[in-house]
């Protein structure tokens, strides 16, 4: 009877294992098309305003056109953007990879699907009409909305909700650089935030089902062509990349922190005076349209400009002014609520950043440099936008799987390393975790910090009607001094009063505005750190799974 009890066991889980990595593969597909579908939708219209569909050679199409195309396609691109803001959500802001981190931690997940929806058209608008930001991040937020339709669909559990969630990211990372293994442990590095075994193997099948689809597409070739010669013959170099790694994440902090301090500010001024959402990305576009004027580089992706940081083909002096104003640029683009990523943008300016100091190290010392400049750009643009991501690994590996050279391999990986730690000790967070920050979600300290935000006090509060043993005259005491909460609030919220008054229990008050509060349950400390004790547990069975 056990043999036929366990062998019955094992073909129950062998069947929902192979339905789950079938889902996987499914998941993957959609991912791949996801990012394969908009790639070329943002090439359909950018065709459509500025005549030229080659995302590659943008830059060098707008300076033929004429001054009203360059300010009024990205200023009517931005009213576009406010108006489906304005409309469709509650607060105006685009959704993006935060999002996504944020419904894999306590969404079990999910993510908002008309929020999500509208988002991913304004980022498609945003990038067509000369938007100073990236494609990747809303790619990875529209197969992650794939994926958080499936599961709400099929109403599965958290732990499978977040795997395919991971699965849909590894998928859209991977078909966006041909970089399938760089494409799965993003997922698990940045989204998911741990490394357990039972995702490992559906990540991986997404991943790959993901480049599958890129390369049926696009062919077998990586995002940017590299030149073949960068080698590391003399290892005495390795500390000047080290010192490029502290300037990059010198230059990864400041962006970040300008795309803060700008959104901050555009906040104030919005609410100040009381502006319509709709206005703040149409402004955005038309300070866009006329930086454009002078520095055409800034519109769209900036893949052109990247080509040429990599080949070396650009000046110190002119790379270095092309790295300020694209920093300019993508400040006003996502500070303006216009929508897209920040992968290409912290791409685009560590390759210009490591190109300027490559300029000045091959100068100060030619006899130590052998790589040349092009080394030195490669390794700043894995460095700042490791910085910027906060997936030091992942974007070794997109370094290394476009170019299969170990020997640049090494600067990167010290480049990287030494920047990142350097972002860390300067802004202690990545773009993602500091967005959610700002929106007091506390996802960078861990599952200790965040899961209280998980569960709402209606969820483990008592009823009044097994309450009855309280002195209800307490109870209205405590009301009335203000030591009550809202059963929508959640246990974050909850357990600094409960320790704050000492209390082992608060009651909790349901009412509308105007009206007498009425007394709908009792929230107990020791109910609530059983729910916080359970939660941790699953969690630590899922990340050690």
């Amino acid at each position: 009877m056990a043999a036929e009890f366990d062998s019955k066991h094992l073909v129950e889980r062998a069947s929902l294992l192979l339905r789950f990595w079938l889902l996987a593969l499914l998941i993957g597909i959609c991912g791949g098309a996801a990012a394969v579908g908009f790639r070329l939708g943002v090439e359909t219209l950018q065709s459509t305003f500025y005549g030229n569909p080659d995302l590659t050679v943008i830059e060098s199409f707008v300076r033929a056109l004429g001054w009203y195309w360059i300010i009024g396609i990205p200023t009517l691109g931005g009213l576009a953007v406010g108006i489906l803001m304005q409309v469709f959500t509650r607060d105006g802001r685009v959704r993006s990879v935060a999002d996504v981190i944020e419904g894999a931690a306590i969404r079990d997940g999910r993510i908002e699907h008309k929020e999500g929806v509208v988002s991913a058209i304004a980022s498609l608008i945003t990038l067509s009409s000369g938007g100073s930001s990236g494609r990747e991040g809303p790619v990875v937020h529209i197969a992650a909305l794939i994926s958080s339709w499936i599961v709400t669909r099929a109403r599965l559990d958290g732990v499978t909700g977040r795997d395919l969630m991971g699965c849909a990211v590894a998928a859209a990372v991977s078909a966006s650089f041909n970089t399938p293994i760089a494409g799965a442990i993003f997922a698990q590095e940045v989204v998911m935030r741990h490394f357990a075994i039972r995702s490992f193997a559906p990540i991986v099948i997404a991943s790959v089902a993901g480049t599958v689809v890129n390369r049926l597409r696009f062919g077998d070739v990586t995002e940017f062509s590299l030149p073949q010669t960068n080698a590391l013959d003399f290892y005495i170099e390795l500390p000047a990349f080290a010192m490029l790694g502290i300037v990059s994440g010198i230059v990864a902090t400041l962006l970040m922190m300008a795309v803060y301090h700008a959104d901050s500010w555009g906040n104030r001024v919005q609410f100040g005076l009381r502006l319509p959402i709709w206005i703040r990305p149409m402004i955005a576009g038309a300070l866009l349209g006329h930086l454009a004027m002078i520095y055409p580089h800034i519109i769209g992706v900036g893949y052109e400009t990247t080509s040429k940081a990599l080949t070396g083909e650009l000046p110190a002096w002119e790379a270095l002014n092309f790295a300020i104003f694209k920093a300019v640029a993508v400040t006003i683009t996502l500070a303006g609520r216009m929508g897209g990523g920040i992968f290409s943008p912290s791409l685009m300016l560590g390759a210009l950043t490591g190109l300027t100091f490559g300029h000045v190290a091959v100068a100060t010392f030619p006899a130590f440099t052998s790589g040349g400049e092009t080394l030195y750009a490669l390794a700043g643009m894995g460095a700042v936008a490791a910085s910027v991501l906060g997936s030091p690994l992942s974007t070794i590996l997109i370094i290394f799987e476009m170019t299969g050279d170990w020997q640049a391999g090494l600067a990167v990986m010290l480049a990287v390393s030494t920047s990142t730690a350097v972002s860390a000790s300067l802004n202690h967070k990545s773009f993602f975790l500091t967005q959610l920050m700002r929106r007091n979600i506390q996802i960078a300290a861990g599952p200790q910090a965040y899961l209280l935000q998980m569960y709402t006090v209606r969820s483990v509060m008592c009823d009044m009607e097994d309450c009855r043993h309280l002195d209800q005259n307490l109870l209205w005491e405590k009301v009335k001094n203000g030591y009550a909460l809202r059963p929508g609030s959640t246990l974050a919220e909850a357990m600094p009063i409960l320790d704050r008054f000492q209390t082992d229990w608060v009651p909790v008050i349901s009412a509308s505005e105007g009206e007498t509060p009425d007394i709908v349950g009792v929230l107990f400390q020791v109910d609530a750190l059983k729910a916080y004790n359970r939660a941790l547990a699953a969690t630590a069975r899922e990340e050690h799974s």
